[in-house]
């Protein structure tokens, strides 16, 4: 679990409360008509922008700016010299005893693959394909977060002006000028909320978190072709080290 993302939405919810409660009582901020302008609205304007099927396929997507197990690079990378260390040993097939031990289904396809006899350049033409295909998908993602970020004010504006419009049609009645002025703040308020606390930092997560999915396919994928195709395992760490910061970089060699 990437408790960043739960304290940062946690805490910027918390802070805003007791700011509201220092100066009024929570319940002059919580107004169902507002809540159904925005909410509605951005749910609806989400809908026509993006298939129904890829909205609500989003919130799985949600799951990974939450619930995230990142491989670390080097452990990655170690890995890879392990099995380049085996396969010019005992050959590649030797490889298929760490099957089992290996977790993650990309690096596991990645190493059937080899196991099976592919040739490196094909092997490595086919993941990098796939990468392409997951960063895709990664990318509609996040941008359904952008744009629920982008409609969720813009339904606050119109409820501004629907409760502006209630509130000039009712001068003359000076009990129903306080009910509708609350419409017309609060929906700019809740749209502010859900694109500023939720969903663009939701969608900048969730960009992040794709990066670091693409370094670490990368790796793997670059770093099984130079096991196909026999490289010495010390060239291929250095290889390997060029796709992460120098703060991460670690031998596997000792000097």
């Amino acid at each position: 679990m990437d408790l960043s993302t739960i304290i940062g939405i946690v805490a910027s919810f918390a802070l805003m409360i007791i700011a509201i409660m220092l100066g009024s009582p929570l319940i002059l901020f919580i107004d169902p008509p507002s809540v159904v302008i925005v909410v509605g609205g951005t749910l609806g304007a989400t809908l026509v922008h993006y298939p129904f099927k890829a909205v609500f396929g989003a919130m799985g997507v949600f799951k990974k700016a939450v619930f995230h197990k990142e491989i670390p690079p080097q452990e990655i990378i170690a890995q890879l010299i392990q099995f380049a260390a085996k396969a010019r040993k005992e050959g590649i097939l030797a490889l298929e005893s760490f099957l089992d031990e290996v977790k993650d289904p990309f690096f596991q396809k990645a190493l059937q693959m080899a196991v099976d006899g592919q040739e490196a350049e094909a092997m490595k033409e086919m993941l990098d394909k796939e990468i392409e295909y997951i960063q895709e998908r990664h990318e509609s993602g996040a941008d359904i977060f952008v744009a629920i970020g982008t409609y969720a004010p813009a339904m606050g504006m119109i409820g501004t002006l629907i409760g502006l419009v209630q509130m000039l049609q009712s001068m003359s009645d000076p009990s129903a000028i306080g009910p509708a002025m609350a419409v017309a703040l609060l929906t700019t308020f809740y749209g502010a909320i859900i694109a500023n606390i939720i969903c663009l930092p939701i969608a900048g997560k969730l960009k992040n978190r794709s990066a670091e999915e693409v370094l670490s396919k990368t790796l793997i994928a670059e770093g099984m072709r130079c096991v196909l195709a026999g490289e010495n395992p010390r060239l291929m760490e250095q290889k390997l080290h060029t796709f992460v910061a120098p703060n991460l970089r670690e031998s596997n060699f000792k000097k």
